[in-house]
């Protein structure tokens, strides 16, 4: 992968230049980013970018023999791990059983999730591990000398999935790897990586993509007009997964609308018998559907704060929403809206853990009911 394929990210993609150009690679970095940032294809252009044999000032040449090869993840000196579940029988799994659907899997959807991988190893009801047999593998692997490349590269897909015996089993090797060898771990969530890892590792914080990067990206990779790639990018809170959902799902915007506002009222007015009616109704919905539906509602809460602050010629909203806005508003504000706001975040990412949906709405509804009695 490019770095010329990667929506925005410009910062990050800056960063990464200079420690190659300026020969200051950490031999193990870790890479924090939620899903649909582009972590992943961040660390793909970076390994592309270190083993090009001809590099341009801002990218790999994406011709060259290696290039060729890493763009295809067959790189001998490219190496993968990455969470996996049993084949079945008594064989114990590791990344290399699954090394096939994981090379098409990064070419078809670089920024694909964890639910996505799940599926495409058909994984059922089972959650994917990097077990202490895949640190084996590792160490067994970057003991060889490289075949091809000056450098040797380890991507460790969802480092959280490493088990507790599988990262000591690594942190030898983390610490004082072969010369010219180097770790890259993408995570999404540090805190479930063990702090001696952490602490030999070197961040690299990936943040949300900025609305223009998500918007131009968009426009190259989707036939969309102007005005429909700015209302995607401004509703998917620089996201591109779910930038996709929106562009590929046939979600009503006129359902999201309405649970936002039976949510909102419900919650004001506390009656847990109309609550829970709600939260059975909404917990039926598709797990993306309520990913999508609680992005919707962050954007309704930052629209109604500009509506409550009186700069209404920067509120995006239709006809029906500033109809509910122009009394709503009232309770959107400077004391309560990050409250909100966080509120509503956590949420989006209990649902993207696949946390029980009647559990997380109530929830949130219980805590709704508080925030927005809250005096500015």
């Amino acid at each position: 992968m490019l770095f010329a394929d990667i929506i925005g990210q410009d910062k990050v993609k800056s960063h990464l230049l200079n420690t190659v150009k300026e020969k200051r690679i950490s031999h193990a970095q870790l890479f924090l980013g939620e899903e649909g940032y582009g972590t992943l294809p961040l660390v793909l252009a970076y390994a592309q970018y270190l083993m090009c044999l001809n590099p341009k000032e801002d990218d790999a040449c994406g011709e060259c023999s290696s290039c060729r090869k890493v763009a295809k993840y067959q790189h001998p000196d490219l190496h993968f791990a990455f969470p996996v579940v049993p084949v079945g029988g008594n064989e114990i799994p590791i990344s290399d059983h699954y090394i096939k659907e994981w090379r098409n899997f990064i070419t078809t959807n670089p920024y694909g999730t964890y639910n996505e991988w799940l599926d495409a190893m058909g994984a059922g009801n089972s959650q994917g591990i990097i077990r202490v047999e895949e640190g084996r593998e590792i160490i067994r692997k970057l003991s060889m000398k490289s075949f091809e490349s000056e450098y040797k590269v380890m991507i460790i897909w969802f480092a959280e999935k490493m088990n507790a015996e599988a990262a000591n089993r690594l942190l030898k090797l983390i610490e004082e790897p072969p010369t010219l060898t180097h770790f890259f771990l993408v995570s999404q969530s540090s805190e479930y990586i063990i702090s001696t890892i952490l602490s030999r590792t070197q961040l690299v914080k990936v943040t949300r993509i900025s609305e223009d990067g998500l918007f131009l990206g968009l426009k190259k990779k989707h036939v969309l007009d102007d005005d429909r790639a700015r209302q995607i990018a401004r509703l998917s809170e620089g996201n591109y997964t779910l930038a996709k959902e929106f562009i590929a799902s046939s979600v009503d915007t006129q359902q999201n609308f309405e649970n936002f506002t039976q949510m909102m009222r419900l919650s004001y007015m506390g009656k847990m018998i109309d609550i829970i009616k709600w939260v059975d109704e909404v917990s039926k919905l598709g797990r993306e559907k309520q990913k999508v539906f609680f992005a919707y509602s962050l954007r309704m809460i930052r629209e109604n704060l500009v509506i409550n602050q009186k700069q209404q010629a920067l509120a995006r909203m239709s006809v029906e929403e500033e109809n509910f806005a122009s009394r709503f508003a009232n309770f959107i504000h400077p004391g309560n809206v990050l409250f909100l706001n966080q509120e509503l975040d956590k949420a989006f990412r209990h649902i993207s853990r696949n946390a029980n949906a009647k559990v997380v709405f109530l929830d949130l509804c219980l805590k709704l009911n508080r925030i927005l009695k809250l005096n500015i």
